[in-house]
């Protein structure tokens, strides 16, 4: 009898709803064929059609039935067929790090010229004159985008170094440790024990829109939530939040896949 309870609350209780994902292929307009990834998401409220650097999705409520995605999908194939044209013309344009041969680096919103010098070891470093990048011969690449990665981690740190500070006073407690980090999607977050994380591609855009990221998260310390309230604490901090933000609308797909082909290949 011990036993009936349990065998009774396993048969009652319902297992938690997890994301089911297949793909199916889809052709465009212009006769291209691509594999969409779908995807059954439980917190899902309505069919979503989205395109990042993984490619396209289709996201779809649990109940939705796979005959309204499909027509969905075939609704919005110029959008699509948009989306992935901009994400193909960024990944054209982004600078690969070819050694001996990268003439130049993104950093801050522009471009800083490069030298290369051979040397014992890597080493890169920044002066007046530009970025230096000294390496032995005989070096590989996946130790150059080390180094790379290293040298811009070193560059996002000075520059929160210089405008923490600033609103530190206005805060209840500071960040307990700074993570920077290669995300896909978020520029930032902030965790329940108050580490601070930042995407290192905020080191490739203009330095006013690394600010504004970095008065952002800050500002949750104060309200964990985006609600009028936290708009007002960023408002304060942060007039010019707005113009920021329709930056990274325009520029963030490519500061994004910028810092993957230099520092990922």
């Amino acid at each position: 009898m011990g036993l009936m309870p349990s065998l009774l609350h396993r048969l009652i209780t319902r297992s938690p709803q997890r994301l089911q994902r297949d793909s199916l292929e889809l052709e465009l307009e212009d006769g291209r064929r691509i594999d969409v990834q779908r995807v059954r998401d439980p917190r899902a409220r309505r069919l979503k059609l989205s395109v990042d650097e993984r490619g396209a999705r289709l996201t779809l409520p649990m109940r939705a039935s796979l005959v309204s995605g499909d027509r969905f999908l075939h609704e919005h194939r110029d959008w699509l067929a948009t989306q992935l044209d901009r994400h193909q013309l960024a990944d054209v344009a982004l600078a690969a790090l070819e050694p001996g041969h990268t003439s130049a680096l993104p950093l801050r919103g522009g471009t800083v010229p490069l030298r290369w010098l051979e040397g014992r070891y890597i080493r890169i470093a920044r002066d007046d004159g530009g970025i230096h990048v000294q390496r032995p011969e005989r070096a590989s690449e996946a130790a150059l985008r080390r180094a790379l990665r290293a040298f811009y981690e070193a560059e996002a740190r000075a520059d929160v170094g210089r405008w923490l500070p600033a609103y530190l006073p206005g805060l209840p407690r500071a960040p307990r440790q700074l993570r920077l980090k290669v995300m896909s999607s978020q520029w930032g977050s902030l965790a329940p024990d108050c580490s601070l994380a930042l995407d290192l591609a905020l080191v490739l855009a203009r330095p006013s829109a690394f600010e504004y990221v970095l008065v952002h998260e800050l500002c949750h310390l104060l309200q964990a939530n985006h609600s009028p309230a936290f708009w007002r604490e960023v408002e304060r901090r942060f007039p010019a939040w707005r113009e920021e933000r329709a930056y990274f609308h325009q520029e963030g797909r490519r500061l994004k896949a910028t810092l993957r082909g230099l520092i990922a290949g």
